[in-house]
């Protein structure tokens, strides 16, 4: 069946909506920018990047800034930029992965716990004060150190660490949501629960959702910055921010251009997904329509 153009305007009407709150928090419109740009870096790093950022020229070695390299070299000889456009690949996709294994389990054990309350929910929240009970990045770094240090491990313990704040926020939705008339209506015309879950109570939970994964997209890239400088993250000569710092520290005074960039790197992606989180729960917030 077609869908005629008023349908299709009061489809498209909500997202118009909240575009138009959003393009107006300047603040939220820099951080949009400052993520696009870093997801056009990551997709595009192999095409921009004027050197392999992994080739090695010692002659090269420890040279300031200038036309040949815009951000200088490291003490390899390898060029900055180039280092620093790839790191921006390492650290999105373990943002996006660690973010989504997070939102999945979170979502799951949250819905289910605030749907059936009782002893599963006192039960779930047991569980999660437990992984409370325990510093995060203190948490990750011995799920690191029992998996050992590679790509892929640094976004399966992020992964398995963040579900709890996601868990958390969404029972607290859940409990608001699943006494409304429209789920007890799905009640009695005989829906399960699981449909009721997944088609009437979740997406009415989807608005902080977005927000808290925005933002938390931030804090796992921030994160496995911090792994990869301990030097239990992404490996060399793979490029990562937080190695690149890591490396430069030694000869911060003689080359700070090493720590510099990849530290300016860092503070811009975690600063745009922050202020285009904090943005999007204006825009999305149904309180604030004029």
């Amino acid at each position: 069946m077609a869908i005629t153009e008023n349908e299709l305007y009061v489809i498209s009407s909500p997202m118009r909506d909240i575009w138009s709150r959003l393009k107006r928090n300047k603040l939220a419109l820099l951080g949009l920018f400052l993520v696009v740009l870093l997801c056009s870096i990551a997709i595009f790093a192999g095409v921009i990047s004027p050197y392999d950022p992994t080739g090695q020229a010692m002659k090269e070695s420890l040279r300031a800034p200038s036309a040949g390299h815009l951000m200088g070299t490291d003490v390899l000889g390898r060029d900055i930029l180039s280092r620093v456009f790839h790191g921006a690949r390492a650290s999105l996709i373990v943002g996006v992965v660690a973010t989504g294994i997070s939102l999945v389990i979170g979502v799951f054990v949250g819905a289910v716990s605030g749907y059936y309350g009782g002893w599963v929910d006192s039960l779930i929240m047991r569980i999660t004060d437990i992984f409370f009970a325990f510093p995060f990045f203190l948490l990750a770094i011995a799920i690191m150190t029992f998996l050992g240090p590679s790509f892929i491990n640094v976004f399966i313990a992020l992964g398995l660490i963040g579900w709890t704040n996601f868990a958390r926020l969404v029972r607290g939705q859940v409990l608001s949501v699943k006494a409304s008339e429209y789920v007890e209506a799905a009640r009695a015309v005989g829906a399960s629960n699981s449909r009721i879950i997944w088609k009437h109570v979740l997406p009415n939970t989807l608005a902080p959702i977005i927000v808290y994964a925005t933002m938390n997209i931030g804090s796992a890239i921030l994160s496995e910055a911090g792994l990869s400088f301990l030097g239990i993250g992404v490996q060399p000569p793979n490029p990562s921010w937080g190695l690149m710092l890591s490396e430069g520290t030694t000869y911060i005074w003689n080359a700070p251009w090493m720590v510099i960039w990849p530290g300016v790197a860092i503070f811009l992606t975690v600063l745009g997904f922050n202020l285009l989180g904090d943005g999007l729960r204006d825009a999305l917030d149904p309180r604030l329509k004029e």
